[in-house]
């Protein structure tokens, strides 16, 4: 296939991911975030992440657009191991959706790929402030402003591409992965369709039963929860597979963090498709060097309204769409002014927005191993 048509055939994804994440957009409490979508950088082309996400998830489960033309022959030995280790309600929703049923239970039926052995999930998770309370420390404060100094060619670069605080991306990249030391070695695949498993009915079940003598209100609040993380979740697996199909990669191949999110700034697959950018020209995307990664976050806050000189208030509204948590935002901007005031990044005095390329993420893998973050 010629570049132009490649490209070409990107744009239409594009297009189809960010039509999908505006379903996903809109409701949701603003002041809770969960233990089971620590995810950052992170969901849907609206929102970089899990619990990030404002949705409908219900309107947005399923797609019915054929992502994968090249449809791989189902193997029946493959599809019966999928189903015995539980992943059958998942293989044939993506097979409904458009990815082929053959690369789905192939997937599935790996043996690298763990059983899904049920999700228990509660109904009001929250990030406490403790969580975040030692990148306030002396010792991280100076590790994100050698993080700013280290990479303050590329944070530039970002500041004056998007018009975003060169010193907010590199709070991000701090607190996300410790500047990429710490990316992740999960199956980002397992780890995006354990979560998307919540509204499989053994599970909804299985969650209901936890109550004793569960009255008719909560059963619709664990009914609820379960179509909201699938709802968040199950487009990330879509993308996964888009992105692996797209890569010539086992969708099996991608590893991050334990929420799912991989790279410097731990974005989520659709997050990936939507916003990953080109930061140093080089023709490719990589999450995993930083010209690309603060480009590709500074390119997500800006679509959610960052721009130079915006007050405080906005600023916390646009961060919260990178991670539903006061704990994580008030973290982040102290971080910020920290590293502004040490001098790490000379200041941006012309901020220039322009439009930068989305390309295909070129290293979907997770490069050489890292330190697993805890």
């Amino acid at each position: 296939m010629s570049r132009s048509s490649s490209l070409r055939s990107l744009t239409l994804v594009g297009s189809f991911l960010l039509m999908l994440l505006l379903l996903v957009s809109c409701a949701s409490s603003p002041r809770s975030a969960s233990a089971e979508t620590r995810a950052k950088g992170r969901t849907a082309a609206v929102s970089a992440r899990p619990s990030a996400v404002a949705s409908t998830p219900e309107r947005s489960a399923r797609h019915h657009v054929v992502l994968d033309p090249d449809l791989t022959p189902t193997d029946p030995a493959e599809l019966a191991e999928a189903r015995r280790k539980g992943w059958g309600f998942m293989v044939e929703k993506l097979a409904s959706d458009g990815v082929s049923r053959g690369r789905a239970a192939e997937a599935f039926a790996d043996p690298r790929m763990p059983p899904f052995e049920g999700l228990l999930f509660g109904l009001n998770p929250r990030e406490p402030h403790s969580m975040y309370r030692g990148f306030l420390r002396a010792r991280s404060i100076a590790a994100a402003e050698q993080c700013a100094a280290d990479h303050a060619d590329e944070l530039r670069a970002a500041e004056r591409m998007h018009g975003v605080d060169a010193s907010v991306i590199a709070a991000i990249m701090h607190v996300e992965t410790h500047c990429g030391r710490n990316t992740g070695r999960d199956m980002v695949l397992y780890r995006l369709a354990r979560l998307a498993m919540a509204n499989e009915p053994q599970n909804v079940a299985r969650n209901l039963a936890r109550y004793k003598d569960i009255d008719d209100d909560t059963a619709e609040r664990v009914r609820d929860r379960a179509r909201y993380l699938e709802g968040v979740f199950y487009p990330q697996v879509v993308a996964t597979f888009e992105i692996a199909r797209q890569e010539s990669i086992s969708p099996i191949a991608l590893r991050g963090s334990g929420a799912g999110a991989f790279g410097f700034v731990q974005f989520l697959p659709m997050n990936y498709v939507a916003f990953g950018t080109d930061g140093d020209g080089d023709g490719r995307v990589s999450l995993y060097e930083a010209a690309d990664a603060a480009a590709s976050c500074a390119r997500f806050l800006a679509s959610y309204g960052w721009r130079p000189g915006i007050s405080s208030a906005r600023k916390r509204e646009v961060i919260w769409h990178y991670n539903r948590s006061d704990a994580y935002i008030d973290t982040v901007l102290a971080l910020a002014a920290h590293i502004r005031s040490s001098g790490a990044i000379e200041p941006v005095q012309r901020r220039e927005a322009t439009e930068a390329r989305a390309l295909p993420v070129s290293q979907v893998a997770h490069p050489a191993p890292t330190r697993r973050r805890q």
